[in-house]
């Protein structure tokens, strides 16, 4: 369905700002702070590694224990990634029907009862009713059995280790405070929303973030490409990124369907980079210096960003960063791949004044070597 698009120049700013919210990035996590002010000049100047659902999103049907072995999307699986060296984690806000911002990425919540399985809108359910579902904090109490579908298939959701659900408030209260937070802003692929619900909805996900960010790295994205505008149009703190497949997915709307289309929705909203499903970057390298261009950061998702060669290319190509599923198995490459080659000692430090040394990437390619990488991968990845 088409999704109608919202004039931004319509959407009314909120009427208040806490005067302390944070006007940058900076976290301890970072040497420098991504820097972002009112006049919207946004920097990343490290290459990021953001935790996807937390500690790595759930694939019930994996043979890989590592896609069960957190339940995603979890305060458990927040702190887990926040053990590693990464600088944010990935989550998808809802807004529930009592207007309370949670995290939970699927549209539909599925349970079983008598043999029955049923399911519900989460955006239809009150938040009593979401946090009734997976287990409970409250000793004793049992919670409706959780399950999921993927491609027609009904699984119990079933990890290693379970979480309860939550909401954003909780996350901001309870996450290793110098951890950013990737907010995916989530709305229904197939449901056309009119403006001022986007407008209900994204206020109240502000309210909360205005209100528990304190100092805390935020950035917000999502594939909606009107939701994206919108809270760009509602707040100029926080940087916001379009969600993009890249053309490796086609939708009825265009502006979802190649990275040319996500840099007009980036300029003509005023946004800040694109997030990208890294094949659509890798069949479509060219793209690149377009985005560059257009002074655009660039970050990208999928299964290629759980493999250290495909993130170092990323890295050499310039992307400025990579959300990922195996934390713990990335962060380490990253930390091995780009770093100083040479250790300097705490009197090499002194003696060189501010004990500052540039950091060399492990791995080294000619311009022209790399050239001819950039030219074989959009093969590659064809098959």
């Amino acid at each position: 369905m088409a999704l109608k698009a919202v004039h931004v120049s319509d959407v009314p700013n909120l009427d208040q700002v806490p005067e302390n919210a944070s006007l940058s990035l900076y976290s301890t996590r970072f040497s420098k702070g991504l820097e972002l002010n009112r006049a919207s000049s946004f920097r990343i100047p490290k290459f990021l590694v953001i935790g996807h659902r937390g500690h790595g999103m759930n694939i019930l049907q994996s043979s890989d224990s590592r896609m069960k072995a957190i339940k995603e999307n979890s305060i458990l699986s927040f702190n887990s990634a926040a053990k590693f060296p990464i600088d944010f984690i990935e989550f998808d806000v809802q807004v529930t029907k009592d207007d309370c911002p949670v995290i939970f990425h699927d549209d539909f919540i599925l349970s079983e009862e008598n043999g029955t399985v049923f399911e519900k809108r989460v955006t239809e359910l009150c938040l009593a009713e979401f946090l009734c579902y997976g287990p409970q904090r409250e000793a004793g109490k049992e919670g409706k059995c959780l399950l999921r579908k993927k491609d027609g298939k009904i699984d119990k959701w079933n990890v290693e280790t379970d979480d309860s659900l939550c909401t954003l408030e909780e996350a901001f209260q309870k996450v290793e405070p110098s951890l950013g937070f990737n907010i995916e802003l989530k709305f229904d692929d197939n449901i056309v929303y009119q403006p001022d619900h986007l407008i209900h909805v994204l206020q109240f996900i502000l309210q909360v973030v205005f209100e528990f960010a304190k100092d805390r790295p935020i950035i917000f994205s999502s594939f909606q490409p009107d939701a994206a505008q919108v809270i760009r149009k509602l707040q100029n703190n926080y940087p916001v990124f379009f969600l993009t497949n890249g053309g490796t997915e086609l939708y009825y709307d265009v502006r979802r369907n190649s990275l040319e289309e996500a840099i007009k929705v980036c300029l003509e909203g005023g946004l800040q980079g694109i997030v990208s499903e890294i094949k659509g970057v890798f069949r479509n390298p060219g793209a690149l210096p377009k985005i560059k261009d257009s002074k655009l950061s660039l970050l990208t998702f999928g299964k290629l960003n759980n493999v250290p060669e495909a993130v170092y290319m990323q890295h050499l190509m310039g992307i400025d960063g990579v959300i990922v599923d195996f934390v713990q198995e990335i962060s380490q490459a990253v930390g091995d791949m780009i770093k100083p080659v040479k250790a300097v000692t705490a009197e090499e430090s002194l003696s060189e004044g501010n004990g500052e040394t540039e950091a060399r990437s492990k791995l080294q390619f000619s311009q022209q070597e790399l050239s001819f990488l950039l030219k074989l991968i959009p093969e590659l990845i064809q098959h």
